[in-house]
């Protein structure tokens, strides 16, 4: 194993308090070392390791899970807020790279320098034995993990250097460390295998894992366990009473968590609850701002929060490539674009001390790829199906109905589908007015009420033998089962969307589009869906006194007024439709 002599090793450091004469020493010692580390990399330089797929790698080597917070003093807050947020930016570096058998892995060669640019902030740093703020701060946290996974994995360490003080809470009192600072303390090792690196962070730990494709051999060296060194503690700058260090120093903000909420869309139903949970100080990350706009579908309560965000320049401009797609499947792929753009944008409302988020489903999976849900705890507004559960029921109906094309004309990357995935699993909470959706997340699910809108009676004739199709005519919108079953039963159809399915769909069937007076003029509105997400029009119908024929991928709860058949069970919906019309069948 390499060694490097390090500034905050020397016995002076560790016997007086630090002076402004042992700091400049320190840092022109430090600055040395960092140009021949510098020197020594560009005449021998390392590969950069890059992500892969984890296909192929099926055996755990190694895991090491330690816990994101401690209990610090309330002026130490700011400081482990910092290093929580150090530590995403690290994670999300390492996570998913793909380590060759006799490669080296280097910290900092993977990590590069942590700047205030690329997201990193002050956390604290164990310098000539005491913890001192610095850009980067605690991310020997991350360090010490990977130390102790290559010593479970059976690495060759090449290069590891030792803290010079215990860090409370850390891997140094047993001998498992690895300090680093850029760049010429560094951890190496060399894999003895190919080998994958997983890096996440949950609300309240980290965790790294190294998989490979086979059994580690050996086990932990016996001198690592046998020499675990005596180390004083280290001092913390902010509480250690020795006010006379001209690094001493003066009480700060005191820094207590808040919530990030990053919103999409305006649901009635999430409008409410958002506005229920706000606390003065919290942040608000949202597309564009409603009102200023005129677009109702965006427009949140703004007043309260400590800092407002938004992404006005990606949502207009990719809501606008998105009404261009002509297919189904091109506008869906331009939504996840501009969710995609608009994440990446509202992704830097998360502030370290935001130990909460509340997170639009459409923008979930983005900031969790990008590594910015970790250690905080997660609330979800679900809108939808989980993309594999959602994939997988299209791809059963698509296997069924092979003529009905637009069953399978978008499905979304692999990647995409795992993240999400990976967060609704860390997730803490899961809302929805969505019946079916929180079905799925029982136990976490918390199910609100869906806004009934405002709307009189409509006095209809009861000799009716019309029905109303919300649409848009597509096969997982039901349009395929209520075409057979209106044809069985020789009803009209009055549409109230688009068609999408072909000109030629409705061919047979008398149909017109919903005119002032639709509501009157029909039995009852139906929507035998596959998958629905907003069912609008069916709530209204319901206000409205009009029976409602739906599945339960509608997501209302039973309820008067309302049957429900399942989906794609054309027999059941001829059955309820002719019970409500009085039709023979």
């Amino acid at each position: 194993m390499n060694s490097i002599t390090r500034p905050g090793d020397l016995s002076l450091a560790e016997r007086r308090q630090p002076t402004r004469v042992s700091g400049f020493v320190f840092a022109a010692k430090a600055a040395g070392l960092r140009l021949q580390r510098g020197i020594g990399d560009r005449l021998a330089p390392l590969p950069r390791l890059t992500p892969a797929p984890s296909a192929g790698y099926p055996v755990l080597l190694a895991e090491s899970t330690t816990p994101l917070w401690s209990d610090p003093p309330l002026s130490e807050t700011r400081y482990q807020f910092g290093k929580v947020q150090n530590l995403r930016r690290a994670a999300a570096s390492f996570d998913g790279l793909a380590i060759p058998a006799g490669g080296v892995f280097s910290f900092w060669k993977q990590l590069g320098k942590p700047t205030r640019r690329r997201g990193f902030v002050d956390g604290r740093m164990l310098r000539e034995g005491c913890l001192v703020p610095s850009i980067g701060g605690g991310l020997c946290q991350i360090s010490n993990a990977l130390y102790d996974l290559a010593l479970q994995a059976g690495a060759e360490i090449v290069e590891r250097h030792a803290h010079s003080r215990v860090v409370p809470g850390s891997l140094a009192a047993f001998g498992r460390d690895a300090t680093v600072a850029w760049n010429y303390v560094d951890l190496r090792f060399r894999m003895p295998q190919d080998a994958i690196l997983r890096a996440r962070l949950g609300a309240s730990t980290l965790t790294l894992q190294l998989y490979g494709r086979v059994a580690a051999s050996g086990s932990v060296p016996a001198s690592v366990i046998a020499d675990t060194p005596t180390l004083r503690a280290a001092n913390d700058c902010g509480s250690c009473g020795e006010t006379g260090c001209f690094r001493h120093e003066r009480a700060g903000a005191r820094l207590t968590g808040r919530t990030a909420f990053v919103l999409d869309e305006a649901w009635p139903e999430f409008r409410a609850y958002v506005g229920e949970r706000r606390a003065r100080g919290d942040i608000l990350a949202m597309p564009l701002d409603g009102r200023r706009w005129n677009r109702p579908r965006y427009t949140w309560m703004t007043e309260g929060y400590g800092e407002v965000v938004t992404a006005t320049v990606a949502s207009l401009a990719h809501a606008f490539l998105a009404r261009r797609g002509a297919a189904n499947g091109a506008r869906v792929a331009a939504q996840l674009r501009r969710a995609e753009a608009v994440a990446r944008r509202l992704g830097r409302a998360l502030a370290p001390d935001a130990t909460e988020a509340c997170v639009a489903q459409s923008l979930l999976p983005f900031l969790w790829r990008a590594g910015l849900l970790g250690g905080r705890r997660i609330t979800v507004l679900m809108t939808r199906l989980p993309m594999a559960v959602l994939q997988a029921k299209l791809d059963g109906a698509a296997a069924a109905h092979p003529d009905r094309a637009t069953l399978a004309d978008f499905r979304a990357p692999a990647d995409l589908v795992e993240a999400e995935a990976e967060a609704l699993a860390a997730a803490e909470r899961i809302v929805t007015p969505h019946a079916e959706i929180a079905a799925l997340f029982l136990g976490r699910a918390e199910r609100l009420d869906w806004r009934m809108p405002e709307a009189a009676v409509i006095p209809r004739s009861l000799h009716a033998r019309a029905v109303a199709f919300p649409g848009p005519s597509l096969a997982r919108k039901g349009a395929h089962e209520l075409r057979a079953a209106a044809l069985h039963l020789g009803l009209d159809v009055v549409l109230l969307g688009s068609t999408l399915e072909g000109d030629a769909f409705w061919h047979g069937l008398s149909t017109r589009a919903a005119g002032p007076g639709w509501r009157s003029e029909v039995a009852a509105v139906v929507q035998p869906a596959l998958v629905e997400e907003q069912p609008r029009a069916l709530l209204a119908a319901l206000v409205a006194g009009i029976p409602v024929i739906a599945t339960p991928a509608c997501g209302i709860a039973p309820r008067p007024g309302l049957t429900l058949v399942p989906a794609g069970d054309t027999q059941a919906l001829v059955r309820a439709i002719a019970e409500i019309t009085h039709t023979g069948h």
